[in-house]
């Protein structure tokens, strides 16, 4: 299932998450932000249950901006498992 987030406050503008029927993230796109680093964040994602990242990766705060481009991520995946269900 995939599933398209809107992010908010950050450089990035979209994350698009995709996971399998027992949450298990299979892929992970951000749309703007800075390319390597986040292509590396969804690289290691890759494979991780979905809480599991969430777990890792959310509160994560870039330069006071109360959120940050993993923080984005999280949110994404929390909103792909309720979808999920």
């Amino acid at each position: 299932m995939i599933t398209e987030y809107t992010n908010k406050g950050v450089c990035s503008r979209k994350t698009v998450v995709e996971l399998d029927e027992n949450d298990t993230i299979l892929n992970v796109s951000i749309v703007g932000g800075c390319n390597g680093n986040l292509q590396g964040i969804a690289s290691l994602l890759k494979g991780m249950k979905a809480q599991e990242a969430i777990k890792r990766i959310e509160g994560i705060n870039c330069n006071g901006r109360g959120t940050s481009c993993p923080d984005q991520v999280a949110k994404a995946l929390k909103k792909a498992i309720e979808e999920n269900k």
